[in-house]
């Protein structure tokens, strides 16, 4: 039963998520065979990193992409120095990761950002990518309606299912397509490879992608994977795994590799009661899942010549429907409390702008313009007390 479960975690965490991270490598204009590397590079390092912490702490614990922060990669989009400089972002946020692992002060740090700015920052980056799925059925109804119909009625009856459904309909529609076209990727390119690319280092990519990056990552999957693993019963050795994950991280950002952080809604699935009545013998679902998402890894060169092929639109709709879960969960946390919502909104509408200033994505303005906000209206409200 825990192999299975591993198995059924890999798969959902792999198929919910793919078309978001191959849309955000593109976006930072990572070209197909970089992207097809950066999605290898990933899958192997989570799938090392799942099966090690799994095995050695003796728990149930996973790992996974930054699916938010590929999210950041579409909205960001290309900064000064390219590829390149990307890759150097993906480096310096592997090593704040690390850093932060390795030295408390820092995760503290981390945690007085209010926790209102930063799920609004995470609202308004994925805002316009949630909208995407509509924009594209607009302009091609034949071809994305199935994927949204398939999501919808999947969602009202295992939600879990939805999104990996959703993309399974998205490959039959392609398929469907390259046939048409008779344009099929060779076996040949079925073949996994790595490519390294030399890092450069910029201040907008710094600002722009790398401390984003770095924010999201950490609000929007460590942090709550170890919520996620509590409630179910384990205690999750905080430092050790973000040190393992982070130094997966900073193996994987060389050859694409964005970032790899604990799992957090799909870590239900291997750490939860239908993985093993045993909570002892949960961890095989942990090591089950990372042997899985390396044998993904293997196929990912391939995938991703075969959606990049897609009709325009196509995996835009999937990635749109992937992330509506993580959009209303954010919405959630940016307006739960009362007193934050005038910061939390002024956050997520600077997030969902898509402006960039000297080079540096709207992200970063999110967070700086909603910690001053939310700091001057605190400082009022006591004032007036």
């Amino acid at each position: 039963m825990p192999v299975a479960a591993g198995v059924v975690c890999a798969l959902v965490g792999f198929t919910s998520s793919f078309a978001v991270v191959l849309a955000g490598l593109r976006a930072a204009v990572a070209d197909s065979d970089q992207a097809a590397s950066g999605l290898t590079a990933l899958s192997v390092a989570m799938g090392v990193s799942s099966m090690l912490l799994a095995w050695k702490f003796r728990m149930p614990i996973t790992s996974a992409w930054s699916t938010p922060g590929a999210a950041l990669l579409i909205t960001t989009g290309a900064t000064a120095g390219g590829w390149s400089a990307a890759v150097g972002a993906f480096v310096v946020t592997a090593a704040l990761l690390l850093a932060t692992g390795l030295w408390p002060t820092l995760a503290r740090l981390v945690a007085r950002i209010p926790h209102s700015v930063a799920q609004a920052m995470l609202a308004g980056v994925l805002l316009p990518l949630c909208v995407a799925p509509i924009t594209a059925l607009a302009g091609d109804p034949v071809v994305i309606a199935p994927v949204l119909v398939a999501w919808l009625v999947v969602a009202a009856i295992r939600p879990r299912w939805a999104v990996p459904v959703a993309f399974g309909m998205a490959l039959v529609v392609l398929t469907v397509a390259l046939v048409r076209e008779q344009s099929a990727p060779p076996a040949s390119s079925w073949i996994p490879h790595l490519q390294v690319t030399a890092p450069s280092f910029t201040i907008a990519a710094l600002t722009g992608i790398a401390l984003p990056l770095y924010f999201v990552t950490m609000a929007s999957q460590n942090i709550p994977g170890v919520a996620v693993m509590k409630g179910f019963g384990y205690q999750v050795p905080w430092r050790p795994a973000l040190t393992v994950t982070a130094v997966a991280s900073l193996g994987a950002a060389p050859f694409g590799g964005h970032a790899v952080n604990l799992a957090a809604i799909s870590a239900a699935l291997a750490a939860g009661p239908d993985a093993d009545p045993n909570p002892r013998r949960r961890w095989i679902a942990g090591v089950t899942t990372g042997a899985v998402y390396c044998a993904l890894g293997l196929a990912s060169t391939g995938l991703t010549l075969a959606v990049l092929a897609a009709p325009a639109g196509l995996m835009q709709a999937v990635a749109g429907v992937a992330l509506l879960g993580a959009f209303a969960g954010a919405c959630a946390g940016a307006m739960a409390d009362e007193s934050d919502r005038l910061p939390a909104a002024v956050t997520l509408v600077v997030a969902a702008s898509g402006t960039t200033v000297t080079g540096v994505g709207s992200a970063f303005w999110a967070l700086l313009a909603g910690m001053i906000a939310h700091r001057l209206f605190r400082s009022a409200a006591r004032a007036r007390t």
